[in-house]
């Protein structure tokens, strides 16, 4: 058993592929919040790639947690000279494990604010990337404005305030370095976001606005944000992919990456300068990124809500139990082609009837073993960006809604916290309290979940979404999640 570390990578065994390049070389590059599994399976391995051809080797990446959970990840990566293990799980059993090193240092802000700001400011940080969750844009979901209520921004936007929150020093080090004579950094957000750059530039922007208008006016006019879609099925690290590492290959990693085999990148050219030669390891670098970007969010990150929640209700617990249900891929192949298909653009290069199949078979991989807990949290964020899009834009063409109906209506019975055997759900979401005082209300007044204008516009007002959306919540109260798919009437679902 080895304890992971610098010292120990050359007497890893071969089983375990390690950075064949020298790590005393790497310099930094990029910072990057929102230091996760995500970012661990997909941006940070893309550089380890890249550095074992010997090439970015001065695109290091610093981390930086802003948040108190994020102290672990500190404390975690610190203690393994800032290495992890990316575990990629096969459909077979086998387990594929590489040790990646292209992370160099993490900050944990709140020990030394200025410590992050300095690395901000310095030249060599020519990338600034986001992976911060889709609520940490402060997007109104209606209005699509920043909202700027949250107390993190709030305090961040106090006179002299030293920043707190991740715009907040992102603005604050684009304010340092324009006065510095540096050249901005790109901001690169690889969030699930519909137009992911433009929301970054549009929410830093206005947030700048709030501090200092010369300075918003600045960032608009030079600093880059290019869009991106990732891809890449990342579940919670469990106890268990941490003992079989240790078992199966003798290495103890304190948070170890587990991950899926399939990956995609699709990123904008849109850099203010030089920018790491990502290509050359797969990332297809395109000028259009958004017939890519839609596909995946209205595809698979909707189609994860549509299993998510009438799959917990239904009994199980995890992806790919319902994805080996010939029922729910029925359901969910119907939601892909006849709702969300229609509403979009042609993708280049991509045949999406073999796409769609290949998801189901992805999200069915039985070693990944992804919880539907996971993909049924901060669903306030999800469902507004994923799949509303798909519902208003087959309302105006006058197209088929009703499977998109019946997934926000399983959210809402979701939320009412309890299951159909009565067993409480742990709702995880940022407007928790709202959500399930709205859906206890359910059974008496069928609308009062989705008549929150900030999440549903007015949707509630429109007969053709209310009818068919009170039916299936309805169903969902009278018979259940699976007979409702099975039900006669489901025949038009």
């Amino acid at each position: 058993m080895k304890k992971l570390s610098a010292e120990v990578l050359d007497a890893l065994g071969n089983d375990v592929e390690v950075p064949a390049y020298d790590r005393a070389t790497v310099t930094p590059g990029i910072v990057h919040f929102g230091v996760g599994g995500f970012h661990r399976a997909h941006q940070a391995m893309y550089l380890d790639r890249l550095m074992s051809d010997g090439k970015a080797l001065d695109w290091g990446i610093v981390g930086v947690g802003v948040l108190p959970q994020d102290r672990r990840m500190y404390d975690v990566l610190s203690a393994q000279d800032h290495l992890y293990t990316l575990v990629i799980k096969h459909p077979d059993g086998t387990l594929e494990p590489r040790v990646i090193g292209s992370i160099v240092d993490y900050l944990f802000a709140p020990d030394d604010r200025e410590a992050v700001l300095t690395r901000m400011v310095d030249p060599a940080t020519r990338i600034v990337s986001l992976t911060i969750t889709e609520g940490g844009y402060h997007v109104n979901q209606v209005t699509g404005e920043l909202d700027a209520s949250d107390p993190a921004l709030a305090a961040d936007l106090e006179p002299g305030a030293t920043p707190g929150s991740a715009f907040g020093f992102v603005v604050e080090a684009l304010r340092r370095r324009r006065e510095a004579g540096v050249p901005p950094f790109t901001v690169m957000s690889c969030d699930n976001i519909p137009g992911n750059g433009h929301v970054a530039r549009k929410m830093l922007v206005a947030f700048a606005r709030l501090k200092d208008p010369a300075l918003a006016d600045w960032i608009a006019a030079e600093v880059r944000f290019p869009n991106c879609m990732v891809d890449r099925i990342t579940p919670v690290t469990t106890d268990a992919d941490r003992a079989a590492l240790a078992e199966r290959f003798g290495v103890e990693d304190g948070w170890p990456v587990v991950c899926e085999p399939f990956t995609q990148w699709v990123l904008e050219d849109d850099f203010g300068g030089v920018r790491p030669p990502y290509e050359d390891v797969g990332v297809q670098i395109v000028e259009d990124v958004e017939p890519y970007e839609l596909m995946k969010l209205r595809l698979l990150n909707a189609s994860h809500q549509a299993l998510a929640y009438l799959g917990y209700l239904a009994g199980y617990r995890y992806a790919h139990e319902v994805c080996q249900d010939e029922l729910f891929v029925e359901f969910l192949l119907g939601y892909m082609d006849n709702e969300g298909t229609p509403t979009l653009p042609a993708v280049p290069g991509v045949d999406l009837d073999r796409y769609k199949h290949q998801l189901i078979e992805r999200f069915a991989n039985p070693e990944v073993r992804d919880t539907l807990a996971r993909l049924c949290a901060e669903s306030s964020d999800r469902i507004p960006k994923w799949l509303l899009p798909v519902v208003r834009e087959q309302l105006a063409a006058g197209r088929e809604i009703t499977r998109s109906v019946l997934v926000v209506a399983s959210w809402a019975r979701y939320a009412e916290a309890v299951d159909e055997q009565g067993e409480p759900i742990e709702v995880v979401d940022r407007l928790r309290d709202k959500l399930v005082e709205r859906a206890r209300h359910n059974r008496e007044d069928p609308l009062e979940f989705i008549s929150d204008p900030d999440l549903f516009g007015d949707l509630a007002a429109d007969e053709r979404f209310a009818a068919p959306y009170t039916a299936a919540l309805k169903s969902l109260h009278e018979i259940g999640a699976r007979a409702t798919l099975e039900a006669p009437s489901a025949e038009s679902i």
